[in-house]
């Protein structure tokens, strides 16, 4: 069943001249500096290419810096891969792909070593084996951490990697515009706009997007203000087939306290026997799964919207003063958060309610990262490998960012051609004029993440995403008539293009399966065994329309 749908975008944000414009040259051009993209540039600059490595921010601002449980890999016995892949392809809800699931499951125990090998310091038992936690949907004990603040970790060390490694040049703070394209449709570059206000160009023959993910498109997440859906807004206006765009992963448990920003309770919490009760403090997750707390994220996170639904209340309740160990010492970064809003967690509940957490989908990529557009690749959360399916599994994910990663920053240094170059370019000559009324970005913003969490969130209806595609439409069209002319309106523009077809996808799958829940239409549906792609359609420098298809899963590697 394919269909084509109106999508009417300019391919470039911005107008630019790339003979007025300074340029550097590089090998490989990796946009993106959490762990994907670090392991993506360290593992490029090993075969010997030249690197550049961008970052809309400090180097160590990332959705990596923010993780708290860990990472999972297979370390010890009784636990196995094939334990590791049955789990993975259990959580996934028959969308994972066995071959890639086979793949990164395997590459885990080496990922881990590669990582202590660049001073990665992990927690380890007096006997200085690895100390391994549990998380949601695991049957063995397999996620390595640091504390509760594993990601933090493992960015320093990877960072400090980047920083010593002379094949690779590092460029913090500069906001990458568009993908570069040739008149074939081949990405040669970059198009950035630095600190200082200046565009740049970055040619390369090989770019890679490794720019996380788009929490910041709903109003509840545990994602940083940078994680604006860049990555795969600029793929889909070079003209790159996205996928799976309607699984969006809520995280069960953020911190909930008005005005505050939303800080992610992690699931190795749960793990360690936090339980989570409603205002009354009744515990309910018994109810609902035998795993309990650590049912997979999708059931948790719905079980608690349910719950604060039919309490009237704003969130449910994390209680640890269960555990047989101190919480202070065993979660000390989530104890002093807490405890600045004057939760003591060996004592208080602490308030928690579901967060916009990890974008399953994104660009369509195959084992080694290669995208549909050529010269293009894709690592981590930006990317939609095939690993997660339908429900991400916890600590899956910086598993995935250090395997894949690796493996694309080798085969984009194979690939590169040194005859590419971005003189071909032809750029947008005009930009839109002023608009007779003033546009309040920062309103419209607001308005598109409550819209979100409401019409797209948790829990959707087709009623419900029939108004919200109603309403992006007419965001769209208001946004595309005016001049871009900062950071806050370019995120702004990529956020209204990922959300539309966000919404376009979560429309178009008539079931519900794991993180994408439809109150309208319940039952999961083995017709619908199949990922939901979108392709951009580029003509004469406009993305005129996105043609939409059911892809069935290959039978021979597809999930059982």
């Amino acid at each position: 069943m394919d269909t084509t749908a109106d999508f009417y975008l300019e391919r470039y944000l911005v107008p630019f001249d790339l003979r007025q414009v300074p340029h550097y040259s590089f090998d490989v051009v990796v946009l993106g500096s959490g762990a994907a993209g670090s392991a993506v540039a360290l593992s490029a600059a090993d075969e010997g290419a030249s690197v550049g490595l961008l970052s809309k921010s400090a180097l160590t601002d990332s959705n990596t810096q923010l993780a708290q449980g860990g990472m999972a890999a297979v370390l010890a016995a009784p636990d196995t891969f094939e334990s590791h892949v049955a789990d993975t392809l259990e959580v996934g809800c028959g969308l994972c792909e066995r071959e890639v699931v086979e793949h990164v499951v395997r590459g885990g125990p080496g990922a881990v070593q590669r990582l202590a090998a660049v001073g990665a310091h992990f927690d380890r038992g007096g006997d200085g084996s690895l100390e391994l936690s549990n998380e949601g949907g695991h049957s063995h004990h397999r996620v390595v951490h640091a504390s509760d603040a594993t990601g933090r970790e493992i960015q320093r060390c990877l960072t400090q990697a980047v920083a010593q490694a002379s094949d690779v040049a590092t460029f913090p703070n500069v906001f990458a515009l568009d993908l570069l394209s040739d008149p074939d449709g081949r990405v040669v570059g970059v198009l950035c706009r630095t600190v200082r206000g200046e565009l740049v160009a970055f040619q390369a023959s090989q770019v890679v997007l490794a720019t996380g993910g788009a929490g910041q498109i709903y109003r509840e997440t545990t994602n940083p203000t940078i994680a604006t859906a860049d990555g795969v807004a600029m793929g889909v206006r070079a003209g790159c087939r996205v996928r799976d765009l309607e699984f969006v992963q809520f995280h069960p448990t953020c911190l909930y306290i008005a005005g505050a920003a939303r800080v992610l309770i992690s699931e190795v919490v749960r793990g360690a026997g936090g339980v989570l009760r409603d205002r009354h403090g009744v515990r309910f997750m018994p109810d609902h799964h035998p795993a309990a707390e650590l049912a997979p994220r999708d059931v948790v996170s719905r079980v608690v919207f349910e719950r604060m639904v039919a309490t009237n209340d704003t969130s449910v309740f994390l209680d640890l003063s269960g555990l047989d160990h101190d919480p202070h010492e065993a979660f000390p970064h989530i104890s002093r958060i807490c405890r600045f809003f004057g939760i003591d967690i060996a004592r208080d509940p602490i308030p928690v309610r579901p967060g916009c957490h990890y974008l399953i989908g994104g660009l369509d990529i195959d084992l080694q990262g290669r995208t549909s557009v050529p010269g293009l690749w894709a690592a981590g959360e930006c990317a939609s490998s095939g690993l997660h399916g339908a429900n991400r599994m916890g600590s899956n994910s910086l598993l995935e960012a250090m395997v894949l990663g690796e493996d694309t920053g080798r085969a984009t240094a194979r690939a590169v051609d040194r005859t590419v170059h971005i003189a071909t370019v032809h750029g947008r000559s005009e930009s839109p004029s002023t608009p007779p009324a003033e546009v309040n970005i920062d309103d419209l913003t607001y308005s598109l993440k409550a819209l979100m969490w409401r019409q797209l969130g948790v829990e959707r209806s087709g009623e419900g995403m029939d108004d919200a595609l109603e309403k992006l439409r007419f965001w769209r069209r208001a946004v595309r008539a005016l001049p871009l002319e900062g950071p806050r309106s370019w995120e702004l523009a990529n956020m209204l293009t990922v959300a539309h077809l966000i919404t376009l996808g979560a429309q178009g799958r008539e079931e519900s399966r794991g993180v994408h829940h439809r109150l309208d239409r319940p039952r999961t549906e083995d017709d619908w065994r199949v990922h939901l792609t979108f392709e951009p359609v580029v003509e004469a420098g406009i993305v005129r329309a996105v043609r939409s298809a059911r892809v069935a899963l290959p039978e021979a590697i597809a999930s059982t």
